[in-house]
């Protein structure tokens, strides 16, 4: 959009999209609005209300398990195991997008904590997404 490229930019950008895809909210949305950010909508849920703020079509992810049947990928998993990876990856999401680009996530740390929640939620459970 006029500017030059950078990983800083990347950075802001993915921090962005995992919000918008764990929110369900666009940046562009009229809720957002003077002061009022995709990112501090998120930065002031944390940690006590991520519940609040998720998409909750988000936590109905279909998945297809070993035995090719259709169950939900949270399920089985206590609600502090998701909240806790809820809040992991709200707040990657708003450290990439700080205002500054001197303050945000660098994009190899971003990939080891999102690896870290994914290895955290999983544990040994494997599982295919469905398309």
């Amino acid at each position: 959009m006029g500017g030059m490229v950078s990983a800083q930019r990347d950075v802001y950008n993915n921090g962005i999209l995992l919000m918008e895809m764990f929110t369900g909210r666009k940046p562009t949305d009229d809720q957002f609005k003077d002061n009022c950010n995709l990112h501090n909508f998120v930065a002031l849920s944390l940690p006590d209300q991520v519940m609040g703020i998720v998409d909750q079509s988000a936590l109905h992810n279909q998945v297809v398990g070993e035995a090719a049947s259709s169950t939900s990928f949270w399920s089985g998993l206590r609600s502090e195991q998701v909240n806790k990876c809820l809040v992991s990856v709200f707040q990657i999401g708003v450290a990439c997008s700080a205002e500054f680009p001197q303050d945000r996530m660098d994009m190899k740390q971003v990939l080891k904590e999102l690896l870290s929640v994914r290895d955290n939620l999983l544990g040994n459970r494997s599982f295919n997404i469905a398309n």
